[in-house]
């Protein structure tokens, strides 16, 4: 089918690597060149070992999740006719430890707000439709086990 590629980049940056006291940021370039600073979570590996200002891989889950929903119910919502002006997501993951103890995102909450314009507005059961095909047919949310839940907030222009 595709590749999707990036790279991620690291360099030890002190002596005292050993003692588990290094910097955790680190950058992920991707295939179209942009760069982004990365760092692990400072509510896993506190200051000054990690960068709050730089983005973590467990937001950059939930971002994903949230983005390919979002690309999904866009081109699902144009099939059928509907006008989408604007859609804001504000994602949230959740981190539990699984039956082995290990730490997991357990769970993403997606509360998409949607402006709709034109003659042909979306209904509650519209909207209810499109988020449950666009969650069954997000590449990422089938790639994953992590529970995503749907809270969405309609909004007609």
């Amino acid at each position: 089918m595709s590749e999707h590629k990036a790279r991620i980049t690291w360099k030890r940056n002190g002596p005292d690597f050993l003692k588990g006291k290094y910097s955790r940021e680190h950058t992920w370039t991707f295939d179209g060149g942009v760069t982004v600073q990365a760092s692990s979570s400072p509510s896993v590996v506190p200051a000054p070992f990690s960068n709050a200002n730089a983005i973590d891989p467990e937001e950059a889950f939930v971002a994903s999740l949230s983005s390919c929903h979002m690309l999904t119910y866009v081109w699902l919502a144009s099939r059928e006719g509907f006008v989408v002006d604007s859609y804001e997501d504000d994602a949230v993951g959740t981190m539990a430890k699984n039956e082995r103890g290990v730490p997991w995102v357990d769970e993403v909450t997606l509360r998409p707000k949607i402006t709709y314009s034109g003659e042909k507005l979306p209904g509650p059961e519209d909207e209810e439709r499109l988020h449950h095909a666009a969650h069954e047919q997000c590449f990422i949310a089938n790639s994953v086990k992590t529970d995503v839940k749907v809270a969405a907030v309609a909004q007609h222009a």
